[in-house]
C-alpha cells in the first residue's frame, strides 16, 4: 500500500488534525522534503526542519551551568549543589519565540531523516515526538510534527532496501502513523508544466514513464530520482546554451552525474536527437538506416521497432529487413518486442503464419521462427 504526492497532500493534514504525527516513508529523493513544504504553506503554517541525520547528541538540549546565584542549592549535610538547566538548540528557541509571537498560527516541525540519525539521536527526540517535551521544555499546542524516513529492510514492501539507516524503536513505529509514498509520472509530468522543468526532460519521460524512479538493489550507484530529473532539467537550461559541439561532448557526463551511466546516456542521446527522431521510413532507407539505427539507445531502438509491428512485415521483403535490425537490438530488448508482438499483434502472428506455411524458406517464415526463438529464450531465464 502506498500513496502518491498528490494523496500525501491530503492524507497528512487528515493524520495531523487527528493529534497523531505522519511518518513519511519513501526513497531517496522522491519529493518528501517538497511535500511537507507544500502541506506547510497549504496549512499556512511556519515550518521549522531539523534534518536529524546531520544532528549529534546534545544538539537539541545542552547541560550549562548555573548562571545566578539563586541556581545554587546549600545543603547541610551535602554541600553546595547546582541546579543545572538547559540550553536549547537554536530551532527550539526559534520555534518557541515564533509560538509566542504568532499564538493562533500553526507550527510544522519536520523532522527529516530522522532514521538516518543514531540512535542516541533518535532517543533524544523520543520525547519530543511521543510526549511533545524535552527536559522542562514542553512544545507549544500550536507545533505539530512530522517525521520523515527512508526505508529499510525490516519495513513491509521494503525488504531489498539497503539505505544506511538505524532502524527505529518499536515506540516510534508504535506511536506514528506510516504513510509509504510512491511516486507518479503522471503527477510529476503534471507539476512539471508549472515548475519550469525543461520540456525535453518531460518529452522523455513522457514516453519512458518507468524512469522517473529507477530503484535496483544491486545497484548501489547514481540512479533516476524525481529530485535527480529537477536538477537534470536545471543541466539542460544551461547546456543547451553552447554550441553543438560541445554539448556532445558533455551531455553524456553531466547526465550520467544524476541519472547513473545507462539513463544519463540513453536521455543524452534523445537530447542530441532532436530534430533527427528515428523512424521506420529512415530504417527503410538503405543509406542511412543501420548507421542512424546503431547509434541510437536501446529504448528508442525498442520504440521505433514496435512502431514498425503491421501486417506488412508478413511480406518478404519488410521481413528481411526487419529481422536484420532486431538482430541489432539486446536480447532484453528482442524479449520485449517479441513480448508485443504475442500480446497485441495476434493478427500479424496469424498472416505470418499462413504466408510461411506457403514459403517455408521465406524471410517471413524466417522472422516468425526467429520471433519463437527469443520468446523461448525469454521464457527460459
Amino acid at each position: 500500500m502506498a500513496l502518491t504526492y498528490q494523496q500525501l497532500l491530503t492524507a497528512v493534514p487528515v493524520v495531523l488534525d487527528a493529534g497523531n504525527v505522519p511518518n513519511i516513508v519513501g526513497d531517496a529523493g522522491i519529493g518528501k522534503s517538497a511535500l511537507v513544504r507544500e502541506i506547510a504553506a497549504n496549512l499556512n503554517a511556519a515550518l521549522f526542519t531539523t534534518v536529524v541525520s546531520l544532528s549529534e547528541k546534545g544538539d537539541l538540549a545542552i547541560p550549562v551551568p548555573p548562571l545566578t546565584s539563586e541556581s545554587f542549592v546549600e545543603t547541610k549535610n551535602y554541600g553546595r549543589l547546582a541546579n543545572v538547566k538547559f540550553g536549547y538548540s537554536e530551532t527550539l528557541v526559534s520555534i518557541i519565540k515564533y509560538a509566542e509571537a504568532h499564538p493562533n498560527q500553526s507550527i510544522i516541525w519536520f523532522l527529516d531523516e530522522f532514521n538516518r540519525g543514531t540512535q542516541a539521536v533518535q532517543s533524544e527526540l523520543m520525547n519530543l515526538v511521543l510526549q511533545r517535551k524535552i527536559n522542562s521544555l514542553r512544545l507549544p499546542s500550536t507545533v505539530r510534527i512530522i517525521i520523515a524516513e527512508n526505508p529499510d529492510s525490516t519495513m513491509t514492501g521494503f525488504t531489498d532496501r539497503e539505505y544506511g539507516v538505524a532502524t527505529g524503536d518499536a515506540a516510534i513505529k508504535d506511536r506514528t502513523v506510516r504513510l509509504v509514498m510512491t511516486s507518479s509520472t503522471a503527477e510529476w509530468l503534471k507539476w512539471a508544466k508549472t515548475a519550469g522543468i525543461n520540456d525535453l526532460v518531460s518529452a522523455y519521460l513522457t514516453q519512458y514513464p518507468e524512469q522517473l524512479l529507477v530503484i535496483d538493489p544491486n545497484n548501489e550507484d547514481l540512479a533516476p530520482t524525481p529530485r535527480a530529473w529537477e536538477r537534470v532539467s536545471r543541466n539542460l537550461d544551461q547546456l543547451q546554451a553552447l554550441d553543438q559541439k560541445m554539448q556532445k561532448e558533455l551531455a553524456a557526463d553531466i547526465f550520467s552525474g544524476d541519472l547513473g551511466d545507462e539513463v544519463g546516456v540513453a536521455f543524452a542521446q534523445f537530447v542530441l536527437a532532436q530534430g533527427q527522431e528515428l523512424t521506420v521510413a529512415i530504417l527503410k532507407d538503405a543509406k542511412n538506416g543501420k548507421e542512424q539505427f546503431e547509434n541510437a539507445d536501446e529504448a528508442t531502438k525498442i520504440q521505433v521497432l514496435r512502431s514498425w509491428l503491421s501486417p506488412k512485415l508478413a511480406s518478404e521483403e519488410e521481413a528481411a529487413l526487419f529481422i536484420k535490425y532486431l538482430q541489432l537490438v539486446s536480447e532484453d530488448g528482442q524479449y520485449a518486442i517479441v513480448q508485443t508482438v504475442g500480446e497485441d499483434f495476434i493478427d500479424l502472428l496469424q498472416a505470418m503464419y499462413e504466408q510461411a506455411i506457403k514459403h517455408p524458406q521465406g524471410s517471413v517464415a524466417q522472422l516468425y521462427q526467429y520471433f519463437a526463438e527469443v520468446a523461448t529464450r525469454g521464457d527460459n531465464r
